[in-house]
């Protein structure tokens, strides 16, 4: 079955710092298309960790390996009209390049938020442990993070309220293909 170029779904791919709001800004972006009528899903990319991306640790390549594995998803779910929101750090610019390649309708968000402010709202701990020694690869601290240099959207959440971000993302879905509820 071929669906119409319309038809299809926008991956929107929020990257940032573990802490920034990747997950919050997408949940609340997505219960909002839910709440339109319109087909989305959210990708955690915590909660794929667990599940299709289990056992992969984060070396480079696998997280590169991770990353793949979402975009599959991703580009599955688009393909058949679901808006997909991915919230997944992907710290390294290949990877996002990677995903923008494979996926049509890839929309990067840069969910920028300083490195001091992500450690604060750590509510695991993980930035201590990291900063300790006790967990390696972590983004920000041992591991790098490639600040996205042209990405679709950025929204700041350390600036920002979560409405106006949301309200940003919505925006700019709205302005690129309007947002049409979904039939009955």
């Amino acid at each position: 079955m071929n669906i119409r170029q319309e038809e299809k779904g926008t991956v929107l791919w929020f990257t940032g710092l573990s802490g920034a709001g990747k997950t919050t800004t997408a949940r609340y972006v997505a219960n909002e298309l839910l709440q339109r009528g319109v087909r989305a899903e959210l990708l955690d990319g915590d909660e794929l960790r667990e599940t299709i991306c289990k056992g992969l640790g984060f070396s480079r390549e696998e997280r590169f390996e991770n990353i793949k594995r979402i975009a599959y998803v991703s580009k599955l779910l688009a393909r058949n009209g679901v808006h997909v929101l991915v919230s997944a750090i992907t710290p390294y610019a290949e990877m996002r390049d990677y995903a923008r390649q494979e996926i049509p309708g890839f929309v990067e968000v840069y969910v920028q938020c300083p490195l001091e402010e992500c450690e604060r709202r750590d509510v695991k701990g993980l930035y201590a442990k990291a900063r300790r020694g006790e967990v390696k690869h972590f983004t920000g601290i041992s591991d790098p993070y490639d600040i996205p240099s042209d990405p679709d959207i950025t929204i700041c959440t350390s600036s920002h309220s979560l409405q106006h971000n949301s309200d940003q993302i919505l925006s700019w879905l709205n302005r690129r293909a309007p947002l049409k509820n979904a039939d009955p």
